[in-house]
């Protein structure tokens, strides 16, 4: 290991020196502890004894090696702080843990499964110009073998329950909430304990890494959910690892999250080269296509208050971070769940911005979401909170997102948010999904959304499946489905989002009608998007579209394929003089291809 580099947080490898590595005899165990005392390993290789941890190199760091010590066999640190007292800790670049409420370590060896997707690998790519629509899910609770709390499929269960619904879906990459161990499940994997371990909820490494292959040879990338901003504090894991404050600031002004976790501290070099290295680690050696760095508004500003101003160490840290990433995995995905102002955030690295590829545009979904919980008399006072987002869109490289985080916590899900009763909100959800996915900007939406679920997530329980039994919400997936593979299979809607030519407005001075129209175009196709958020029909509305002879419907939100009450038997509309004229039903959505 460059130990001047592991110093300076300059590393992206130190889990190759750091760890438990074994061999065909035994295992090397190394660790990072510089002020503790003494460090022992107990395991199931010597009957929980203590074996005697040697200092190396500068004495900051501690080793031994340990004969018939084999992968799969469990292990901690016990590690003597100053006064005498110790602490038994898992292993921080430990490779596998057992399940909560246990802690110990396990040893696994990384390199015996081969991956089999090098075809996926040469032709990944970040999808600036392609359509990307993100299916985000937690992994235990898309489907359960039962109804009992700790009954959950494993990774290589999953290959045949996700995939083909992914496949059958047209969703292209998923997004998995971190599944680096953790020991509490309400956290979702937000408060970690193994940054290097996947959780042992699932199965073992070897799963994990069969899963993903399954995945790339079905053409679907994976992005895994990383927290490069606190950690759990149990006293088992990070948290004054060698009896001092070694990973967290030393004082809680600014030691402890909102969430009551440790802030990692990103001005020392010794945490940076640890969470770099974690973050290559998912990259290369489980070959996950993408890396969702949450909650960077609290990297950006400390405790994340631009009030409080920012924290040039932490972003430094990431700039860096991922400028090495970036050198390491061109076509990885890098995005930020980052709700500030903050300039440059998909700016690359080298021109002095934070570099990640995407990053997501949490007020085109709060601003959203707010216009479809208002009553339909309200809208017109409303209106422009949905032009909004176009007035600072190419500022960034934004992705458009609903996810887990809007179907908790009193929060309603998607559909229940939609205004009115029952029955009212389903044309509503299915002109809003339109909506977003013919606004500029990839998709990303959470499980259970693509359903119309009604009762909000829960951790513990997979979703509500059955009501696809009840027509009106198998006639929302299979609208999902419709909307999704238009997506997925015109360019227009995608192929040039980040481009002024690629989005204009055709109408957006409608605001007693609640009418909206834009034009979305790759060059060659051009499609015109139109809505109607009103709650009363409106007819004889003129659209204007300039250089088109007509327009043919390719898709409609109320149409009764879907549960609306529109029959489109005739689907072309002429263009006289630049304008078409249409009879838009109360709360709908036309996508109509343009012909010239």
């Amino acid at each position: 290991m460059d130990f001047y580099g592991f110093y300076t947080g300059k590393i992206f490898d130190a889990y190759e020196f750091l760890g438990a590595h074994p061999d065909k005899d035994g295992t090397t165990f190394r660790t990072f502890a510089p002020a503790a005392s003494r460090i022992t390993v107990i395991g199931e290789f010597n009957d929980w004894q203590e074996w005697e941890l040697n200092k190396t190199y500068d004495g900051n760091f501690w080793e031994c090696y340990a004969k018939g010590a084999k992968p799969g066999m469990m292990y901690k640190y016990r590690i003597y702080k100053q006064d005498g007292n110790c602490v038994e800790h898992c292993d921080p670049y430990g490779f596998g843990m057992e399940l909560r409420p246990n802690f110990a370590s396990i040893i696994r060896d990384l390199s015996h499964y081969k991956f089999k997707d090098s075809k996926w690998m040469q032709k990944r790519s970040v999808c600036k110009d392609k359509p990307l629509n993100i299916y985000e899910l937690h992994f235990g609770s898309f489907k359960k073998p039962s109804e009992k709390a700790d009954d959950w499929y494993t990774y290589v269960e999953m290959i045949d329950i996700l995939i083909p619904y992914l496949k059958e879906n047209d969703y292209n990459y998923i997004e998995i909430m971190p599944l680096s161990e953790h020991p509490c499940d309400e956290s979702w994997g937000y408060q970690n304990t193994g940054f290097f371990s996947p959780t042992s909820r699932y199965g073992t490494v070897e799963e994990l890494m069969k899963f993903i292959d399954a995945c790339h040879k079905n053409d679907i990338g994976v992005i895994m959910d990383f927290v490069p901003v606190h950690f759990a504090v149990d006293h088992y894991a990070l948290a004054d690892y060698d009896g001092t404050s070694l990973y967290e600031y030393p004082h809680q002004d600014v030691g402890v999250s909102e969430w009551g976790s440790c802030n990692f501290m990103h001005s020392r070099g010794e945490v940076r080269s640890f969470l770099q290295s974690a973050a290559n680690y998912w990259l290369s050696v489980y070959h996950v296509d993408g890396i969702r760095m949450d909650a960077i508004s609290r990297i950006i500003y400390w405790q994340g208050e631009p009030a409080r101003g920012v924290n040039n160490n932490a972003v430094d840290f990431i700039r860096e971070m991922n400028r090495g990433l970036k050198t390491l995995h061109p076509t990885a995905m890098l995005s930020a769940e980052d709700s500030t102002s903050f300039e440059g955030v998909t700016k690359p690295a080298d021109q002095g911005g934070l570099g990640f590829d995407y990053k997501w545009d949490m007020g085109w979904m709060n601003d959203t979401l707010d216009y479809f919980r208002t009553a339909p008399e309200y809208r017109s006072r409303d209106y422009h909170k949905l032009t909004f987002s176009m007035m600072y869109y190419y500022n960034d490289v934004f992705l458009l997102p609903l996810s887990h985080d809007e179907v908790v916590h009193g929060k309603a899900t998607i559909a229940q948010k939609m205004h009115g009763e029952y029955e009212e909100k389903f044309p509503q959800a299915r002109a809003f999904y339109m909506y977003m996915y013919a606004h500029p900007g990839k998709k990303l939406n959470f499980m259970g959304n693509e359903i119309g679920q009604l009762r909000e997530w829960d951790e513990k329980r997979e979703q509500d499946w059955d009501i696809l039994k009840y027509p009106i919400h198998d006639a929302f997936h299979h609208f999902m489905q419709k909307l999704n593979h238009l997506y997925m299979t015109t360019p227009a809607l995608s192929a040039k989002d980040y481009e002024n030519a690629g989005f204009h407005w055709l109408d957006c001075h409608q605001e007693e009608r609640c009418i909206y129209a834009f034009e979305r175009t790759d060059g060659k196709e051009r499609i015109a998007a139109v809505f109607n958020f009103s709650d009363e029909d409106q007819e004889g509305y003129e659209l204007p579209v300039e250089d088109a002879k007509e327009l043919e419907v390719i898709l409609a939100s109320d149409d009764e394929t879907f549960g609306g009450w529109k029959k489109y038997t005739k689907k072309k509309v002429k263009v006289t003089d630049g304008k078409a004229v249409l009879d838009l039903s109360a709360y709908s959505a036309v996508y109509y291809s343009i012909a010239v």
